[in-house]
């Protein structure tokens, strides 16, 4: 079953010119949804503007520019993440811009709120950026907002290519221990899972752990990754005393570096780990690893 919609009512998208927003804003469209996107003022929006999205021009940290934006909405999907980006306010987006979205969403009414939360989050609070999504799921309820929070694991198709295209130099950079078991997702498999959101059959303040068919080491990984390519694939792994040591003495000047070689500790502790029992029930089977690393080989192939 799903819930009712108001198909007159577009579906907003925070975070829409974003690599996971983007490709959820395409999930809505197959679905036959009207999309509206929030677009930062000096922010391009022609590609979007191309693909018939509506364009509400604002800022998660402009109050009125969100209630302008979630006007007549009939739900909201948010995959804005100050961590993930360069901008100097990145820890008032996640933390003040995500309660202004709350706040709005409350005031507007709209029917279903979806957040892109962080697996574990709720566990975490000394990794900051974690933490803050676990704020933001709470503001919601607190304000009785109708949401869903879905809680990913890390985004392989990031992580496998932070030094470059695996497949081209036969190597995976990994920040800790590699053999040691955690949840992956790809974001393609999450912008279907938001969009599904918007309509499934869900009770309001769930939180979804989302992942594969089990958790999988960055070795195995690397290992599935080169039987989908037909080529050898290694890790290269920085010891976590290392990055540890330049959390510590980086971390005063550069919070995100400090941010980061927190959440690599708890990575290593083995508990990133999804319970994807919800998950099944609501978005079908979760992929296996193997059939995920061999779309990732794909898309690299592909490059």
């Amino acid at each position: 079953m799903s819930a009712s919609s108001n198909a007159a009512g577009p579906v907003l998208v925070v975070g829409a010119t974003g690599h996971l927003g983007s490709q959820v804003v395409g999930e809505l469209s197959a679905r036959g949804k009207n999309v509206r996107a929030l677009v930062r003022p000096a922010s391009d929006a022609t590609g979007l503007e191309a693909r018939g999205v509506q364009i509400a021009r604002g800022d998660m940290l402009d109050p009125d520019s969100l209630l302008a934006a979630m006007e007549g909405a009939d739900a909201v999907i948010t995959t804005a993440a100050g961590y993930t980006g360069s901008n100097k306010n990145a820890t008032e987006i996640d933390t003040v811009g995500n309660a202004n979205l709350a706040a709005a969403a409350a005031q507007a009414g709209v029917r279903r709120f979806v957040l892109t939360s962080i697996l574990t989050s709720d566990r975490t609070p000394d990794v900051p950026h974690f933490w803050h999504k676990k704020l933001a799921e709470d503001a919601l309820e607190r304000l009785g907002v109708p949401f869903v929070a879905l809680r990913p694991g890390a985004f392989l198709d990031q992580i496998a290519t932070i030094g470059g295209n695996p497949l081209t130099s036969g190597r995976i950079l990994w920040m800790g221990k590699a053999r040691t078991p955690l949840t992956f997702v790809l974001t393609a498999d999450l912008a279907g899972q938001l969009a599904a959101a918007v309509d499934a059959d869900l009770h309001p303040g769930e939180r979804i752990d989302l992942g594969w068919d089990r958790p999988t080491s960055i070795t195995e990984v690397a290992e599935l990754l080169g039987r989908a390519a037909d080529r050898t694939i290694k890790v290269r792994a920085v010891p976590p005393l290392v990055t540890r040591a330049a959390g510590a003495l980086v971390g005063p000047f550069v919070p995100s570096l400090k941010d980061m070689a927190a959440m690599l500790r708890w990575f290593d502790t083995g508990q990133y780990v999804a319970d994807t029992t919800r998950q099944t029930e609501v978005f079908g089977r979760p992929p296996t690893a193997e059939d995920a690393t061999e779309r990732l080989a794909a898309q690299l192939l592909a490059k």
